[in-house]
């Protein structure tokens, strides 16, 4: 389901005018950590996002902002091997402060884009929530993991 899925964001992203990226437990594993995937999240512009919405052929579910996390807009994507959630300008709040996630680096694997892998790992630690620190660790060479303990 998992190789299925990337190729369903894969071609629904093929149009896609600006610079696109899988991130989160997707991501990881695609870095070559074992970790389970429930979604594929990809980071959009708002404007690939309005056609990626518009031509979906599945069920189309627009989300809320949170305290932490807001996009323009956030999108639950139904109908691929695995649900799609789509992050069109995505920003984090830390410090009250809201940034704009928007990764330097683009690594083509399995025929999608991930953020190199320290740049996710630096994401998933900004993003805080125990699961992201999980993933981000899993990033980490083992040596890094044994010298923390």
């Amino acid at each position: 389901m998992f190789d299925a899925a990337l190729a369903q964001v894969a071609a629904a992203l093929r149009p896609a005018r600006d610079p696109w990226w899988v991130i989160g437990s997707a991501a990881v594993r695609l870095h070559g950590a074992e970790t389970s995937v429930d979604d594929i999240d990809v980071l959009v512009s708002a404007r690939d996002a309005t056609r990626l919405l518009g031509d979906w052929p599945g069920a189309v579910t627009i989300g809320a902002a949170s305290d932490r996390f807001r996009s323009h807009p956030f999108a639950r994507l139904d109908g691929a091997a695995l649900p799609i959630e789509v992050m069109a300008d995505l920003e984090l709040c830390t410090d009250g402060v809201w940034r704009r996630v928007s990764p330097a680096t683009r690594v083509a694997l399995a025929g999608v884009f991930v953020p190199g892998r320290d740049e996710l790992g630096a994401i998933l630690r900004a993003f805080g929530r125990d699961k992201d620190l999980a993933r981000a660790g899993l990033l980490e060479p083992p040596d890094a993991n044994l010298a923390r303990r």
